[in-house]
């Protein structure tokens, strides 16, 4: 099962198309869809309801592989449940959210191998054909590990504002 999530904060009604599309040239595939407030209307996805986070890790848990915007919380969540990860960036140009630090959050997270991006139509459709059975890079852990918290606490004692 692939899932494919948005968020919870605002529509991406390009990534809800992209895949929506990809559902339908793909029959027999299984793809759940957290939608948020979208104006499209899916017609191959089996949309679910905005989802709490007992939901989400559940859906994320359950799936081969995870569809999603750029989002910090989406990402450390799959991450950490160690399920493959394709993100679509939102881009500030096209009004999907205020500037382009999705797009950078991307690019870094794809740098260090920990996920794979998609940045138009077609990277999408060729990554996702590839992402299930995907090798699945390390987890990470739920928490801050001691030498970075350590490195934080030295910084906020050492050096105040």
């Amino acid at each position: 099962m692939i899932f494919v999530t948005v968020g919870a904060q605002m529509s991406f009604d390009r990534l809800v198309a992209w895949a929506d599309d990809w559902a339908g040239a793909a029959p027999g595939r299984e793809v759940r869809a957290q939608v948020g407030p979208s104006r499209y209307t899916p017609r191959h996805l089996q949309v679910l309801p905005f989802l709490d986070s007992p939901g989400f890790r559940r859906q994320v848990t359950e799936a081969d592989a995870v569809v999603a915007h750029a989002g910090m919380g989406t990402i450390l969540t799959v991450l950490e449940i160690g399920t493959p990860l394709l993100v679509v960036p939102r881009l500030g140009a096209r009004g999907e959210t205020r500037n382009d630090h999705q797009l950078a959050t991307a690019r870094r997270f794809e740098a260090e191998k920990l996920l794979l991006a998609a940045y138009d139509r077609a990277a999408f459709f060729a990554r996702l054909d590839g992402l299930e059975g995907a090798p699945v890079p390390p987890r990470i852990a739920a928490h801050a590990s001691e030498a970075l918290l350590a490195r934080l606490r030295a910084f906020l004692v050492d050096d105040p504002p």
